[in-house]
């Protein structure tokens, strides 16, 4: 950002104040959102710009900001500082020397190099350079300066707010496509469960298999007047019973995913990983938010805010594979692994920071694969440029994380909360690490939540489905 105050006023330089070598500079850090929002006032929605998928296999293998963005720049210092107000633009040539990402820190400069006295034009050099010192853009502006002195108010900048899409819709469109998932709905003894059963079977995402005692089905259908005619119904004695027929449909095969009815998440996840389930893996089981921030960018996986309670460090590898196994399903090539604790620095009083570096080496050596993994970082340098600019962190993950590992549940589940009730996030819930997905909902999750959560559910065994074939 200007070093000049936003309440200071607007004083221009006349030609007659202006020298060879006069020189102004601005500083701006690249967000996220400036890419948004140009998009939105230009029209310009080029993918290099703004489908990172796409941009990965670009030229430059990540997500550029618009050149005339960084041409603003140039602009902004005409206009408002040297000469500024009063300066007629008449032309201006630029070159684009590098690419310009989200977390760069631009330094736009200004400087007097020539001036024509018969009608009072001024010509610039202009240039922009990164955090590194290399330039990004260079050129030639022309201006008429002005004359006449002024001082004048400065403009308040108005406050914009992005209306954000739906991020749990490309997921869901995604899904659709795909033939719908055998899925066990375990226990479904009350309205919200048979409910949730109809809407992801309307939605062509599951065939559900309903399992537990069917009087208790039947009945909680019939108050609640919801159809379960043509259902497949696997009655069993109580709910104990309905978690054991359920693993033990998914251990033969039967069905694809699991999904939590009216029972106590406990007594499904008990019968999960007893130790005859046959769904057992080598992998810890862990929870996981995909949450839908309305204030950032893309979506956020928190991990584990409902299963692990005091993880140890082998323990949280488990849960840091499995978030990332997951959003390489849901085709993000290489997350980024912000590893929380209170501080950002290593503490041996603090053992969430040494847990946290002991991640990021292990990461380094092979011991967490497919993703970029740093730590300790506090949650507002995890997600903020801006936070992590002014600790002076340099890091690959820093202000643009797509997975926060927690120290423990307790920490999780409350900053999962907060963003919930807080912040107006949607948080669909899914449980990794067994052979099946397990999609754990609430009887407070929107329609919108719960098909989210069935919908990543179905991605990731389509994705298993599919690295089983392939040869």
């Amino acid at each position: 950002m200007s070093a000049v105050s936003a309440s200071a006023p607007l004083v221009n330089r006349t030609f007659d104040e202006l020298a060879v070598g006069s020189t102004a500079t601005l500083v701006r850090l690249v967000k996220p959102d400036d890419i948004k929002l140009f998009a939105a006032v230009s029209g310009d929605v080029n993918p290099a710009h703004l489908d990172a998928q796409y941009a990965a296999g670009d030229i430059f293998g990540h997500v550029v900001i618009h050149g005339m963005w960084t041409g603003a720049l140039i602009s902004i210092l005409l206009g408002t500082e040297l000469p500024g107000p009063g300066t007629i633009y008449l032309s201006q040539d630029l070159h684009f020397r590098r690419p310009v990402a989200p977390g760069d820190t631009i330094t736009a400069t200004v400087t007097v190099q020539e001036k024509r006295p018969d009608k009072h034009v001024v010509l610039f050099d202009t240039r922009c350079t990164n955090q590194h010192g290399d330039e990004v853009l260079t050129g030639t502006a022309t201006v008429i300066a002005p004359t006449e002195k002024l001082s004048l108010p400065r403009m308040a900048v108005p406050e914009v707010a992005l209306r954000r899409s739906n991020r749990f819709e490309p997921f869901l469109w995604k899904a659709r496509d795909l033939h719908p998932m055998l899925t066990a709905i375990v226990h479904p003894c009350n309205a919200e469960a048979i409910q949730a059963a109809i809407e992801a079977r309307d939605e062509g995402l599951i065939t559900p298999v309903l399992i537990g005692p069917e009087p208790k089905i039947r009945a909680a259908a019939e108050r609640a007047g919801l159809s379960i005619s043509g259902f497949r119904l696997e009655s069993t004695e109580h709910s104990h019973a309905a978690a054991a027929r359920a693993v033990e449909l998914a251990a033969t095969g039967e069905v694809a995913a699991l999904m939590k009815g009216s029972l106590h998440t406990d007594e499904l996840l008990g019968a999960v990983v007893a130790a005859q389930s046959g769904l057992r893996t080598e992998r810890r089981i862990s929870h996981v938010y995909a949450l839908d921030v309305p204030a950032y960018a893309k979506p956020l996986i928190i991990t584990d805010a409902a299963i692990n309670i005091a993880p140890t460090l082998e323990q949280k590898r488990d849960i840091c594979q499995n978030a990332i196994d997951l959003l390489h399903d849901l085709g993000v090539a290489e997350p980024l692994v912000a590893i929380l604790a209170a501080v950002e620095t290593v503490n041996p009083a603090m053992p969430a920071t040494l847990d946290a570096a002991a991640l990021t080496v292990m990461a380094a050596r092979g011991q967490i694969t497919g993703a970029r993994v740093d730590g300790p970082l506090a949650f507002d340098n995890a997600i903020s440029f801006d936070a992590a600019r002014i600790k002076e962190i340099v890091s690959p993950v820093a202000g643009q994380a797509d997975i926060l590992l927690v120290p423990n549940l307790e920490a999780g589940n409350m900053l999962a909360k907060q963003l919930i009730y807080l912040a107006g996030a949607d948080a669909a819930g899914l449980v990794l690490g067994a052979r099946v997905p397990i999609i754990l909902t609430s009887r407070s999750d929107s329609l919108k939540v719960r098909l989210a959560s069935v919908s990543l559910a179905k991605l990731v065994v389509a994705r298993r489905k599919a690295e089983t074939v392939t040869p």
